[in-house]
């Protein structure tokens, strides 16, 4: 692949895995629409790497505090802030992994990789994310988090396997719902998007590791390095933005994206 078309990978994965604008989406578009050959699984992976690297780096001190609770947790014992983060992260990523085995084991998941679902997934899901937000209540911050909450937001993130609805999107949604303040419900978002995409890159990984080459492998560290500068500017700028401007942009994006894609789906 060319450095170029590696690069336009690497940063719209970067850019719309955070954003509520869907990433994969996105990715299903670039072939679709330029003509551009697929990328492959490799560098999915890859992108995902990246684009985890940049969460992970970004809210380093609430991954320290889960992952230092995590033997506790293992134990039983949700006495700690550190050990009950890592258990409402556990809990809240066991449906999209539930529901991602299924589609792949089924098929599902190539059967819907077409521009009239993202086409409707876009426009639907983005109206949602514009009703839930101007109408939802603000009064609960990240402590509130609970079990029920966690396995509330897990469910709806399951329904973003659905090309074009967004994962981010759909948590913020699920989130903003049950009260959450817009910075905080995007911050939960973006901490169950770690074992989120840890799941989905280990499920790629053995295909990827057998097949691989050299090559490949080349082409997977420069895109994964281009995803995490690309990604972490984009959560960086989001979280800071959140904190005076709502998520109205984003959704104004997907409603005119949506039906642009819905217009060449029909005709």
């Amino acid at each position: 692949m060319t450095l170029l078309h590696l690069f336009i990978i690497a940063v719209i994965q970067g850019i719309t895995e955070f954003l509520p604008i869907s990433s994969s989406g996105h990715l299903i578009l670039l072939p679709n629409l330029t003509g551009m050959a697929d990328q492959g699984q490799v560098i999915d992976v890859a992108v995902h790497i990246g684009t985890l690297a940049a969460v992970v780096l970004y809210f380093w001190s609430d991954v320290r505090e889960g992952l230092a609770g995590t033997p506790r947790m293992l134990t039983g014992k949700i006495d700690t802030p550190g050990s009950k983060l890592a258990f409402l992260l556990m809990m809240a990523t066991i449906p999209v992994i539930v529901v991602g085995l299924i589609l792949k084991l089924t098929g599902l998941d190539d059967a819907m990789r077409g521009i009239t679902v993202i086409g409707w997934t876009m426009l639907l899901f983005g109206l949602l994310l514009y009703w839930v937000d101007q109408r939802g209540p603000v009064d609960r911050t990240e402590k509130d988090w609970s079990l029920s909450h966690a396995l509330i937001m897990g469910l709806w993130q399951a329904v973003a396997l659905i090309p074009g609805t967004s994962r981010s999107g759909i948590t913020i949604t699920a989130a903003r719902q049950l009260g959450y303040t817009r910075h905080d419900a995007a911050k939960l978002s973006m901490l169950m998007s770690i074992p989120t995409i840890f799941a989905s890159g280990v499920l790629l990984s053995a295909q990827v590791i057998r097949d691989a080459d050299v090559t490949a492998a080349k082409d997977g560290a420069i895109a994964a390095g281009f995803a995490f500068l690309s990604a972490l500017l984009a959560l960086s700028l989001m979280m800071r933005l959140l904190r005076s401007v709502s998520f109205t942009p984003y959704v104004i994006y997907r409603v005119i994206l949506g039906v642009i894609l819905l217009a060449i789906a029909y005709t």
